[in-house]
């Protein structure tokens, strides 16, 4: 058993995670009105992520985010064409956004739009699809 000195990756994987997921966020918000939104928000999450399995190993992530990527990827999928079909409802075209200023306590007036639902799903399929593949090839001996 070879045992390494690992104490620098660890702890500045802690630092640098916590960032690339507060980055990941604010791309994920910033879509529907500037560069960013779903996709690349859900690329700086997995690469969050594949940080902290690259870390702290396969059980030790496992434990804390016990999640089935591929079930990840069905709800992902759900949540956008059900945003996208949902259009139809209201007599709109397919892929129809709106959106209303709403006021909110802690942040105060604030636009929420349709596509940021239709960007929640492309951002939690792109997460189960990306974390699928890495760890399917990780698992490869």
């Amino acid at each position: 058993m070879v045992r390494t000195n690992d104490l620098i990756l660890k702890t500045m994987t802690v630092l640098i995670a916590f960032i690339l997921f507060g980055f990941a966020v604010n791309l994920f918000f910033a879509g529907h009105n500037e560069p960013g939104g779903g996709f690349i928000g859900g690329l700086m999450t997995a690469a969050a992520i594949v940080l902290m399995y690259m870390a702290y190993g396969e059980k030790a992530v496992n434990k804390v985010l016990p999640f089935n990527y591929r079930t990840l990827i069905a709800l992902g999928l759900i949540i956008a064409i059900a945003t996208s079909v949902g259009s139809f409802l209201f007599g709109q075209p397919f892929l129809s956004q709106t959106f209303d200023y709403f006021h909110i306590p802690v942040f105060g007036e604030v636009e929420l739009a349709t596509a940021l639902l239709f960007d929640l799903g492309v951002y939690l399929t792109v997460i189960g699809v990306t974390m699928t593949i890495v760890l399917t090839i990780s698992s490869d001996r």
